[in-house]
């Protein structure tokens, strides 16, 4: 089992120092699913939500969040993004949304959790725009699907055993 890079010798916690990692190409996937009623769907796609286009606020939170991600989580990097997209599908079952983020960068550090924490944010909002019609949505299965650059390589969760 490897050791906690986020916490010293003490078992104290710390922002781990990348100042002498490589610059390499990193990006990160993720995916997560949030469900609810075939109405609430069906009014999203439809247009038909009383709050306007919640597919077009949810991808803008998202985007925003992984750029925000060392604001909400305390030892991570603060990194220049250079690519974050998002995306959200309506799922074949007609009673959920998916939603996907990549997020790339040049750097020293990998973006996992920029990639997880957009994912997160815009399944919050669409649940936040939604509430009013549908308070039994779920948000389920928010997940990292691969990364790649950096010292480790290539990682993907389809390679790993469950």
């Amino acid at each position: 089992m490897s050791k906690l890079t986020h916490l010293d010798d003490k078992g104290e916690a710390r922002m781990v120092d990348v100042g002498a990692k490589s610059v390499t190409e990193r990006e990160a996937r993720a995916e997560g699913v949030i469900r609810m009623s075939p109405n609430t769907l069906s009014m999203i796609i439809e247009g038909e939500h009383p709050k306007g286009d919640v597919l077009a606020v949810a991808r803008v939170a998202g985007i925003m969040a992984a750029k925000k991600t060392h604001d909400l989580i305390p030892l991570c990097h603060s990194l220049n993004l250079s690519s974050v997209k998002v995306e959200l599908t309506p799922g074949d079952d007609n009673q959920s949304i998916n939603v996907h983020a990549r997020c790339k960068l040049s750097g020293q550090t990998g973006v996992e959790m920029e990639a997880l924490t957009a994912v997160s944010v815009a399944a919050l909002t669409l649940y936040d725009m939604c509430k009013a019609v549908d308070r039994g949505m779920i948000i389920d299965g928010i997940r990292l699907l691969e990364k790649k650059g950096g010292r480790s390589g290539h990682w993907s969760a389809s390679e790993s055993p469950s």
